[in-house]
């Protein structure tokens, strides 16, 4: 396969989004139903997840699944790969009722699903994960040719440069969506279930896995496709299912139907403006700079400045270094040489203890692995990074003043929680999101990175976490936004800082720049200032 380049993959979403009816591809058949879910209900402590759901699925079409996080999404998936077992209601596959007692026994089936959150083994390789428990053997032994091979076959159709032997603990978030991806493809499904499979990739490797997903189609496969990014669906998706607080809302034929209405059927209202109008103006008070931050092999001679009252933007490819030093900043990864000042103050930053000691706050993309204690209820993770102030001066902990604090931010962010006790993994992907954004906005730091803070947030919860970031940046405090989304880098941000291959190519103003001139210099081509540029 060539090349991934931005002018390929430009030209690969033109043809993608520029089809015609996708449900007319040779080999759909619009008729051929393979999947039905009737009344189906699913509860947990405290939680009715379900309340008799109705779904089915096509051979050859994309079927969505839209909903507020909470909604019921992520656990119909479940119950359909046989993670979960419904408490009501029947599924019927190709023409028989069915259950399936775990989700190998649906694998073995005919039904593969690619996680929201990704469920790798980190010290294996790219090539053992993707076959993990399916190694091509010769004789009694794993057939290590054989497995890089097959494993390669499967990273080339989706386009990307990822070693198969490549350890998967040295892989970015974006890497391990593309083999968890990868991974599905292997198991030549007939249903395929994608839940968020776009939300931390960049719009080219979109381009690339939506090709893949024509492909998939014309050979008959079903697509069940659950996502929040509801303007991409318009390339792939033929019917749309909507469900609201557990219970099946609505079905559309996606062309028939707008984002609006989907929207609208989601949250029960309509929703006018993507984007908040901005209430706060960046002033020329310097809070943050960088100069020169240089970590060999990964970035090189980073220079910025963050304003009192400003949303700087960190855009750029996959792998083009705005994550690795927002990390830096924050002391999660070593740097060899440069200078970070707050204000005109020098600063040494050795661990994220002494960043935050500073007022710098870092709120990962992966939530699960560097952002939440898992295990640990919604009010301890809220008042994890903050445990002085619901202290009391012996050096226990005032309950009263941290269930006081948690709830502040529980109703704030609006985090749906049956209790404040319950252990965060209940949570959805979403609601676990909310729950990091507060911990960092109750410890009321100066200096936030937000690292793809809305992946896996619905419409719905973007919205207020947008207004949030305005309502921050008003207050003096500067915010750094690093996303994938170049709507929302456009949409929220007052100066974009463009990355490529570990550089910093343009700093531009927001309100003058394009997606297409993000994307040029991006791609690392240089020309002069155009409108908006400034040198970085």
């Amino acid at each position: 396969m060539p090349p991934l380049t931005a002018e390929r993959a430009s030209s690969l979403h033109h043809a993608i989004t520029s089809a015609t009816d996708p449900a007319t591809e040779p080999g759909a058949d619009p008729g051929a139903e393979v999947l039905r879910l009737t009344n189906v209900t699913k509860s947990f402590p405290g939680v009715r997840a379900l309340d008799e759901v109705c779904f089915d699925l096509r051979r050859g079409e994309v079927h969505a699944v839209c909903g507020e996080n909470g909604a019921g999404k992520s656990t119909l998936m479940k119950i359909i790969s046989g993670q979960y077992q419904p408490d009501g209601g029947t599924i019927r596959y190709k023409g028989a009722d069915t259950r399936f007692a775990n989700s190998l026994e649906a694998e073995r089936a005919g039904i593969a699903i690619i996680h929201q959150e990704l469920n790798l083994i980190p010290h294996l390789s790219v090539a053992e994960n993707i076959y993990l428990a399916r190694e091509p053997k010769r004789g009694w032994f794993v057939d290590r040719a054989a497995l890089r091979r097959n494993a390669q076959a499967c990273l080339d159709r989706l386009g990307v440069d990822i070693r198969p032997d490549a350890s998967v603990k040295s892989l970015s978030v974006a890497q391990c969506q593309m083999v968890e991806i990868a991974k599905a493809l292997s198991l030549n499904a007939e249903i395929l279930i994608m839940d968020e499979p776009t939300s931390s990739l960049t719009e080219s490797e979109t381009a690339l896995l939506f090709q893949v997903i024509h492909e998939l189609k014309r050979e008959g496969v079903g697509i069940v496709y659950i996502s929040h990014r509801l303007d991409e669906m318009a390339a792939i998706v033929d019917r749309v299912t909507v469900l609201r607080d557990g219970r099946y809302v609505s079905t559309h034929d996606f062309a028939a139907t707008t984002v609006d209405e989907i929207v609208a059927h989601m949250v029960g209202r309509s929703l006018e403006e993507k984007f908040p109008e901005r209430t706060s103006t960046p002033t020329a008070d310097v809070l943050l700079s960088a100069s020169g931050l240089t970590r060999k092999g990964v970035f090189h001679d980073v220079g910025f400045e963050l304003r009192r009252g400003e949303i700087l933007g960190f855009a750029g490819l996959m792998g083009a270094g705005r994550t690795e030093v927002a990390r830096a900043i924050f002391g999660a990864d070593p740097l060899d040489a440069g200078t970070i000042r707050l204000g005109e103050r020098a600063i040494t930053v050795r661990s994220p203890r002494d960043a935050i000691d500073h007022g710098i706050a870092y709120l990962s993309e992966d939530r699960k692995s560097h952002g939440l204690a898992v295990k640990m209820s919604v009010v301890q993770n809220l008042t994890l990074a903050s445990m002085d102030s619901v202290s009391n001066r012996f050096g226990f902990i005032d309950f009263a003043a941290e269930a006081k604090a948690a709830k502040t931010y529980i109703d704030l962010l609006s985090i749906r929680t049956p209790s404040p006790h319950q252990i965060a993994k209940l949570l959805s992907g979403g609601n676990q999101q909310k729950i990091v954004i507060g911990k960092w906005l109750f410890r009321q730091s100066r200096i936030l990175f937000f690292d793809e803070p809305t992946r896996g947030i619905d419409v719905g919860a973007k919205f207020a976490i947008y207004q949030l970031l305005d309502r921050l940046a008003a207050q003096g405090i500067g915010v750094v936004l690093i996303s994938s989304e170049l709507p929302e880098i456009l949409g929220l941000t007052d100066r974009v800082a463009v990355f490529h291959e570990g550089r910093i190519t343009a700093v531009l103003n927001t309100r003058d720049a394009s997606q297409e001139e993000i994307m040029h210099y991006a791609s690392g081509h240089s020309r002069p200032h155009a409108s908006g540029a400034a040198t970085p």
